[in-house]
């Protein structure tokens, strides 16, 4: 591409865009998130495009990322989603599995599934792992069509037991439903080809759920797109990958965690040089937004992927990002619980009307109001550029805070909230880094999102983490990881057998088959690169470890490389039996971003205010985060400002200024 290219990633509270013109110039721009997300999304490629005086039509890319599929499943906004599913498997998204997430809680409730029980239909057919046993009646698939017409429903959910291995009664039964009805309809043999019924099950009713939502937002962005004289977007998926807008509309279930995985790549293209230089066994990546914080970890370069994720208590089981998310973000609010502690969040002030210092009615103290009162964010600050701060109104939020947690001022309010978000942050980290094994201490911390670099130093401290990378788009990173994000599409399918009795031509005709599979959906097969891979366990074992699998299959091959990952994973190897589980195909087209130009203006100090940092208070130098010139050291306490974040640099740390324009922090002795 050699025009202007955009990247929208829609937040809880912001749009952020970046452009990145054809001579390298990086533009960037945030604005409120609309409840029509098209709309936000519209406004802030006008505003970009303004801002760069480029005009609309000359963009020659546009790729975004959103949080449609998502917020519908949190909010259990989503489709009147109907199950058709083998007879006598009709409570099995009812039942799940014997694991439970409080187990001594009393008092836990389960999630209620997305297909409540009087949408669940049961067909007379069965699958077994050696072929059909009883195909499917045609008459019965027609007459719950009928049923499902009178009912009103928007969407439907087919999946059958076994029809991983052989889909012959699914695929007629959806052929039939699809003619019968005008609305969607979800295979499990074409969302998810795995074993587990539950799992199976239970990620294709959060396709059918999302679907009609997916299907309409991306219809209405493409005419408003095509309005505009922009081109069609290209989305961000969950495995760190964007594809077209057809692609996603037929397999909506991808787009599930689709911003916070452009977040990731984003970083991880931020810090690649920081890391070489100082030989970083890897990155965390900690993205603090509006509503939520979201944890990722990247090794050798590439970001961690995984197959075992939930939302909203939903498995979801198709490859993304491995992305731990809690609901700590600056609009988080705070409160007091009846043993009389302070707590923050998952409930969010969102955009309307947002924290106590956006002046639009809000009263309740929340991440931002404390910051606020910390003098991390000053009443000149404009969020987003053009969203001036209230500062009474935050000091008066945290002091009833104040009042109700029986804390002397607002202050002592504003300490507690901050400290207990960062409690909840570094929890979030350790689970990604410590509880996997990883030292954090050998890796280096991105810290982005609109409040991540505010937090960042302490988190840091607390984690032992010396080098802390804060990139110059670090408020819209997410956009600018659309930009540099990879074409990619999944293709996956069981083949449950022992490795030693896995005949090599039957596996790698199952290999050719995902490969032409994962090709279909590439925009262009010339341009693509497929990876193999491969789930296996040890016999016994319940699940599993994926390890890459040569161009042909090689069962002693595929064995030698379980034996040495699950070394890494769990510390031993044994000489036990291999069973291989699942088979993998990732086609990948390689995107990129160039390096963009920065250019620092003017004097960066922009004054003095008093700043709290743990019980003492300091003096603390402002600065204009995008006057300082490459090479500018700024030692703490100090804050860097800039429209669409803040950054906070703590007493004993320096921040210094990268070619980029990225700032690192570095603490102690290291600075």
């Amino acid at each position: 591409m050699t025009g202007p290219r955009i990247g929208v990633d829609v937040g809880g509270t912001f749009t952020d865009v970046t452009l990145v013109t054809g001579d390298g110039e990086l533009v960037t721009a945030k604005v409120p998130t609309t409840a029509d997300q098209s709309e936000g999304v519209i406004a802030g490629i006008r505003k970009a495009c303004d801002d760069a005086g480029v005009d609309p039509s000359a963009v020659s890319e546009f790729t975004h990322a959103m949080t449609v599929s998502v917020n519908a499943l949190l909010e259990r906004g989503g489709a009147r989603t109907a199950l058709v599913t083998t007879e006598g498997f009709g409570d099995v998204l009812e039942i799940g599995r014997q694991t439970r997430p409080d187990l001594y809680d009393l008092d836990a409730e389960k999630p209620a599934p997305l297909v409540p029980r009087r949408r669940r239909y049961e067909v007379a057919e069965r699958a077994t792992l050696d072929g059909i046993e009883t195909p499917v009646d045609p008459d019965d698939v027609r007459a719950i069509a009928a049923d499902l017409r009178e009912s009103g429903v928007e969407s439907v959910a087919v999946a059958f037991l076994h029809a991983y291995a052989h889909p012959e009664n699914e695929r007629r039964a959806a052929e039939l439903l699809r003619e019968e009805l005008d609305v969607p309809v979800s295979a499990s043999h074409e969302v998810l080809a795995e074993f587990r019924e539950y799992e199976r099950t239970a990620t294709t009713a959060v396709d059918a759920y999302v679907t009609p939502a997916i299907d309409a937002y991306v219809g209405r962005l493409e005419a408003r797109a095509a309005e505009l004289g922009v081109p069609a977007p290209r989305i961000m998926q969950s495995n760190g990958g964007i594809a077209d807008a057809r692609t996603v509309r037929d397999k909506a279930v991808t787009t599930v965690l689709s911003g916070p995985a452009a977040g990731v790549v984003g970083a991880n293209r931020a810090a690649e040089r920081v890391r070489a230089d100082r030989d970083l066994a890897g990155l965390v990546t900690f993205d603090m937004g509006g509503t939520s914080s979201d944890v990722s970890l990247v090794r050798d370069g590439r970001a961690e992927r995984t197959t075992d994720a939930s939302v909203g208590g939903v498995p979801v089981r198709v490859p993304m990002v491995d992305v731990h998310t809690i609901g700590s973000g600056g609009g988080s609010l705070a409160w007091v619980d009846s043993g009389g502690a302070l707590r923050v969040g998952p409930e969010s002030a969102g955009a309307e009307p947002g924290p106590a210092c956006y002046g639009k009615g809000g009263e309740r103290a929340t991440i931002t109001d404390a910051n606020v009162v910390l003098g991390y964010v000053g009443a000149s600050t404009a969020l987003g550029g053009e969203l001036e701060l209230d500062e009474a109104a935050a000091r008066d939020a945290l002091a009833a805070l104040a009042d109700e947690a029986g804390l002397d001022s607002p202050l002592a309010a504003a300490r507690g909230v901050y400290e207990v978000a960062n409690a909840k942050m570094i929890r979030a980290i350790r689970s990604v880094t410590v509880e996997r094994g990883y030292d954090p201490r050998a890796f280096g911390l991105v810290a982005f999102g609109g409040a991540g670099p505010m937090h960042a130093a302490p988190l840091a401290d607390a984690l032992g983490v010396d080098t802390v990378v804060v990139p110059v788009a670090g408020g819209v990173l997410s956009a600018y990881g659309l930009l540099d994000a990879d074409e990619k599409h999944d293709a996956v399918r069981t083949r449950l057998t022992p490795l030693a009795e896995a005949d090599p031509d039957e596996v790698d005709a199952d290999l050719a088959a995902l490969r032409a599979a994962a090709l279909a959906d590439v925009a262009d097969g010339a341009d693509a690169a497929v990876r193999l891979s491969a789930d296996c366990r040890y016999a016994g074992q319940s699940f599993e470890l994926e390890v890459s699998i040569p161009e042909s299959f090689d069962p002693d091959a595929v064995r030698e490389r379980f034996h040495d990952a699950h070394e890494r994973a769990y510390g031993y190897r044994v000489d036990e039996a291999v069973e291989l589980v699942t088979l993998r195909a990732t086609a990948r087209v390689e995107r990129g971003v160039d390096d963009t130009a920065y250019e620092a203006g003017g004097d960066s100090l922009l004054g003095t205010r008093e700043a709290a940092f743990g019980d003492a208070v300091y003096e603390t130098e402002i600065h204009d985060r995008l006057a300082l010139a490459p090479g500018d050291a700024v030692d703490g306490p100090a804050v860097l400002e800039q429209a669409e974040s803040t950054t906070v640099v703590a007493p004993e740390w320096r921040a210094t200024v990268q070619a980029d324009g990225t700032a690192v922090l570095t603490r102690g002795a290291d600075r």
